[in-house]
C-alpha cells in the first residue's frame, strides 16, 4: 500500500511495546517535526510488529490506518541511517525510515529522521504529491 502524496509515521519497535510508551514517543517526534497528529494519513511498520496490541491501539488513537511490509521489501529501501543492531533484529536494516519512506511512495522524503526511543523509534516521510509541501 502507498499512500502517495501524504506524511506517513514510520514505527520500529520492540516485542510487546505499550500503547503508552509508543504513544509517547510518537508524541515527541510529531512536536520535534512540528506536526500535528492529523497531519498524519498512516503507520507503517514491519509486518510483524503491525499485529501487535501496543501498535494497534495507538494507531487506533490517532485514527491511522497500519501498513505492515516485510523485512525484505524494508531492506531494498535506501535510508540514510541503517543499523546492523537492527538488521540481525528483522532482517532489514531499518525499520522506522523504510516503512515511512516506502508507505509515503516513490520521491518520498524524510521530514523527520529516525528518532530514537527506549523500545521504539519513529521516522516521517512525506510523500511527493504532499500538499502542504
Amino acid at each position: 500500500m502507498s499512500v502517495t502524496g501524504s506524511l506517513v509515521l514510520g514505527l520500529g519497535a520492540r516485542a510487546g511495546v505499550s500503547e503508552e510508551e509508543l504513544a509517547a514517543a510518537i508524541d515527541a517526534a510529531l512536536r520535534q517535526a512540528g506536526l500535528g497528529p492529523a497531519r498524519i494519513n498512516a503507520l507503517a511498520t514491519l509486518d510483524r510488529r503491525a499485529a501487535e496490541v501496543g501498535i494497534r491501539a495507538v494507531a487506533q488513537r490517532y485514527g491511522w490506518p497500519i501498513t505492515g511490509f516485510a523485512a525484505a521489501a524494508l531492506a531494498d529501501v535506501d535510508v540514510p541511517h541503517g543499523s546492523g543492531i537492527v538488521a540481525e533484529a528483522t532482517g532489514t536494516p531499518s525499520v522506522a525510515e523504510a516503512a515511512a519512506l516506502l508507505a509515503a511512495g516513490p520521491d518520498a522524503v524524510l521530514v523527520l529522521p529516525k528518532t530514537v526511543f527506549p523500545r521504539s523509534t519513529v521516522a516521517i516521510a512525506r510523500g511527493s504529491n504532499d500538499p502542504h509541501t
